[in-house]
């Protein structure tokens, strides 16, 4: 006999075990990881007070865990990546209230990958319909899904969904041995300026220093949260993330970090953040005490590079926008998002509107290859 099938919320990750979570998320991406989810809540970075309540949804066959949705209850549309605020604004001069909304996502974390956590086509179906349920039976305008990998991107377009389209750049590693390959690969002008940015950096005695796991100290971590502060404060007012979710991490997911950091006379001065998967390098975040011409650029385009060759991995995420990466070797490639809203006139408002910018933004990457520094076009 099967048994019937229920969704329920979660109030926070803690709520399911975490050998429970991570059985259904798996362990090779480090952002779908329960360590990433947990240390995002307790740490006081993604809650109801800063606007992102946690409201994950579990799908069960009778006691049996089977599918998990991480989602949050938004009271704002910060941090997402997939900026929707003139949709906010256009349904709430129509007389809509679009607060809240419920987001389908990693919390401040602009990375591809999987977010129906489950086996089956036919479970994350289930776990969509639930996602709806919750919206039409609390008054939530919507719902949004971010960043979703190519299963999960069909699984929502045969759904209803609105599939938005964006652009990040990534590089990709085509088989090379050591740095030196990858310029080979280059037009000579663009090879010569990466030698001379490269060298530039690290002019004035700069020393780069590469750690993970047990290497990373709470003192690392006091010296990256002042950058990260720095960087924050300037690019979005306030920062995200609190100083202890970086400890928790380090605590609990130390293996799959890499902190490059840039050393002048035995201090840190500039450093960057990475998450190691299964196959890619993630570079999430920057921030520097002390300016150094193309030390930005050295952190966190050449070192990840570096370390992806090194490592056998075979891309590097280095987060959201940038058309500079492009002269650096990265490359313009789609992003997905998925949307549905509760009001049938204004969701397909937003399918029209997308439909138009999914064009544009094949366009936009189309010209952008054209401009990407190989001697011949990958």
């Amino acid at each position: 006999m099967t048994s019937p099938l229920r969704a329920r919320i979660l109030n926070a990750a803690a709520d399911l075990d975490v050998s429970v979570w991570n059985s259904l998320a798996g362990t090779d991406h480090p952002f779908t990881r329960y360590e990433f989810f947990h240390a995002l809540e307790a740490s006081g970075s993604a809650t109801a007070q800063t606007g992102w309540q946690p409201c994950h949804i579990l799908l069960e066959a009778g006691d049996t865990p089977i599918g998990l949705l991480p989602a949050y209850l938004k009271s704002h549309s910060y941090g997402e990546y997939v900026f929707d605020h003139n949709w906010a604004h256009a349904y709430e001069r129509a007389g809509g209230r679009y607060y809240p909304k419920l987001q389908m996502s990693v919390p401040f974390t602009p990375a591809t990958g999987p977010r129906f956590l489950c086996q089956t086509e036919e479970q994350a179906g289930q776990l969509i319909q639930a996602a709806q349920n919750i919206c039409l039976n609390n008054g939530f305008s919507s719902l949004h899904c971010t960043f979703l990998n190519e299963r999960d991107k069909a699984i929502a377009e045969g759904a209803g969904l609105a599939i938005r389209k964006d652009e990040q750049f990534h590089w990709n590693n085509d088989g090379y041995h050591h740095f030196e390959d990858f310029l080979t690969t280059l037009t000579s002008r663009k090879r010569k300026a990466i030698r001379k940015e490269r060298e530039a950096a690290l002019a004035g005695g700069l020393e780069i220093e590469v750690l993970s796991g047990p290497n990373i100290t709470e003192a690392h971590w006091d010296a990256f949260f002042d950058f990260y502060q720095d960087t924050g404060a300037r690019k979005w007012g306030t920062p995200y993330l609190t100083r202890s979710f970086f400890s928790q991490i380090s605590e609990t997911m130390s293996e799959q970090i890499v902190l490059f950091l840039a050393i002048r006379q035995g201090k840190p001065i500039a450093g960057a953040l990475n998450f190691q998967g299964k196959t890619a390098l993630y570079g999430r975040y920057w921030g520097a005490i002390e300016h150094h011409p193309f030390l930005h650029f050295e952190l966190c385009y050449y070192q990840a590079i570096d370390h992806a060759i090194a490592q056998g991995l075979s891309r590097v995420e280095a987060g959201a926008q940038g058309a500079h990466k492009i002269a650096r070797g990265y490359v313009p490639v789609a992003t997905y998002s998925a949307h549905w809203m509760a009001d049938e006139g204004f969701h397909q408002a937003v399918e029209d509107f997308v439909s138009v910018e999914r064009d544009e933004v094949e366009f936009q990457i189309k010209h952008l290859s054209r401009h990407a520094p190989f001697k011949k076009q990958p």
